[in-house]
């Protein structure tokens, strides 16, 4: 059970419990329903925090196997674990704000570089723009 509303709101519904048929509920911080975090201000914020911290760890272990993979294998996991994370209900972005948004460049950032060979230090554009 969640409870949504402005944080006036579950602040105060916090100790709230509903009982049926002798099982008591309580609210939980958030929820996950298709693979979609809700946490009780409809900010996303524990889902974008699970799509970084799962991304990343992809990311490191994609990058150990990356100098015994092709680059066509490589593009491959890189789109099967990270970007298909990114996009999954991408239409929740709309009025995100920038910190989020600039948390899942970031992401992308990382794995344009892992495929590209790019240096941390060079501009990622090009190379974003090399793999459309």
């Amino acid at each position: 059970m969640i409870i949504i509303g402005p944080k006036s709101l579950t602040k105060t519904c916090h100790n709230f419990c509903l009982t049926i048929d002798n099982s008591t509920l309580s609210p939980s911080p958030h929820i996950c329903n298709l693979g979609l975090m809700f946490d009780s201000n409809l900010s996303f914020e524990h889902h974008f925090k699970q799509i970084t911290r799962t991304a990343f760890f992809h990311l490191k272990n994609i990058a150990r196997l990356c100098p015994s993979l092709s680059s066509s294998a490589a593009e491959t996991l890189i789109l099967a674990f990270i970007t298909s994370r990114i996009d999954y209900c991408n239409s929740i972005l709309h009025g995100t704000s920038s910190k989020i948004l600039n948390k899942l460049q970031y992401i992308q950032n990382s794995a344009a570089r892992l495929l590209t060979h790019t240096r941390s230090r060079d501009h990622i554009t090009p190379a974003l723009q090399n793999l459309h």
